[in-house]
């Protein structure tokens, strides 16, 4: 496959008609934009059964950077529109073709992304984590688990063990704000 076919067949495919492909080709701004586009169509979309395709197709793009940051926000996307078993079962599918990136650290970052989103699930079913494991997820997460989190233990452990003092903030004030709510 070469960048011409693939962004062809993604735009087609996601039914995006007025961008051009050769425009896309020679610009990886305006490439980066069609991703954005295509992604939200895909996750837009009930079926999932052409999402590990797309993605295999946008990590060919030689702009690594630009194609990692297009799979993150779809697996964003998919986290918001799907259900945690089937998020779980969708990124298990991706993670294999999050292989064909050359940058480690372009993979480390998709991996560590699907792993913060698991963590959340976790979080949003009841588990309480340990302090060691809050530590093994992003500031990223830790900063959405503190302006998110219902479960008051939760707060109270970001708030004691965040890893940036505005998450701990963020999470004694919603600690606090919750604590005066119930009286």
């Amino acid at each position: 496959m070469t960048l011409h076919s693939d962004v062809a067949e993604l735009l087609a495919g996601a039914g995006i008609l007025d961008v051009d492909v050769e425009d896309a080709v020679a610009d990886e701004h305006v490439r980066s934009s069609a991703y954005r586009r295509v992604v939200s169509a895909t996750a837009s979309s009930v079926s999932r059964d052409r999402d590990r395709a797309i993605v295999a197709t946008i990590l060919r793009d030689p702009n690594e950077m630009g194609s990692k940051t297009a799979v993150v926000a779809l697996v964003d996307r998919i986290m918001k529109v799907t259900g945690p078993a089937e998020f779980r079962q969708w990124s298990a599918e991706l993670l294999p073709e999050i292989d064909q990136l050359k940058t480690e650290g372009y993979r480390e970052f998709i991996r560590r992304r699907i792993h913060d989103w698991l963590f959340y699930l976790s979080i949003e079913e009841g588990h309480v984590p340990a302090p060691a494991e809050l530590a093994q997820v992003t500031d990223w997460m830790q900063r959405v688990l503190a302006q998110e989190s219902t479960s008051p233990a939760v707060l109270a452990l970001l708030a004691e063990s965040g890893n940036r003092k505005k998450t701990r903030n963020i999470a004694k004030n919603r600690a606090a704000s919750r604590t005066l709510r119930t009286r």
